[in-house]
């Protein structure tokens, strides 16, 4: 088994292939291992993608790039005022955030869509939500660009920042789970 994984890799590194520079074969392997419930959902790249290089509008109405978080693993959820399971999965990513978020790590949040920033600021104050951004993607241009077709949708980026993973759907971030998975992340990053 180890030599077909081995003769794998040096052929997809002969054909060019852009394998997540930032977590090896076995990484991943054991990373893969660990998802457990919910966190099953969560599939990782065997080849990492590349992101949107399209702008958002931060919630003091500048402008940023996905590539402004480069550095750090960056756990990105797409979501919306609308949305039933945003509300329900917001929390737990606040709590994620508020637990592993610093200078390895960080929860990028992205309004896409139309969203109103009187209605998102209501709608983080309603589920108690302070420690997380209200970024908003409102002509779906980020959305698009990285295939979001439904909601929440949310995705690991590695430290380069590139698509290393996604989870279609909410998942309850904050679980022992998810945090394990997210260390096993983070640790294989530096």
């Amino acid at each position: 088994m180890k030599k077909t994984v081995v003769a794998l890799m040096y052929t997809a590194l002969l054909m060019g292939a852009n394998i997540a520079p930032q977590i090896v074969h076995a990484d991943l392997a054991n990373i893969t291992a660990m998802r457990d419930g919910e966190m099953k959902k969560l599939n990782f790249h065997s080849v990492a993608k590349a992101v949107s290089d399209k702008s958002y509008i931060k919630a003091n109405g500048t402008t940023g790039t996905l590539a402004d978080h480069t550095g750090k693993v960056v756990l990105l959820n797409f979501w919306a005022t609308w949305c039933a399971p945003c509300r329900k999965e917001m929390p737990m990513l606040s709590e994620l955030q508020a637990e592993l978020g610093g200078d390895d790590f960080e929860v990028v949040t992205l309004a896409t869509g139309r969203n109103a920033p009187p209605a998102m600021k209501n709608f983080f104050k309603e589920i108690n939500v302070d420690n997380l951004p209200l970024h908003r993607d409102p002509k779906q241009k980020i959305a698009r660009d990285m295939a979001v077709l439904g909601l929440p949708i949310t995705v690991i980026l590695d430290k380069d920042g590139a698509e290393i993973a996604r989870l279609r759907g909410d998942a309850d971030w904050a679980s022992d789970n998810a945090k394990a998975i997210l260390r096993e992340v983070i640790a294989a990053q530096k």
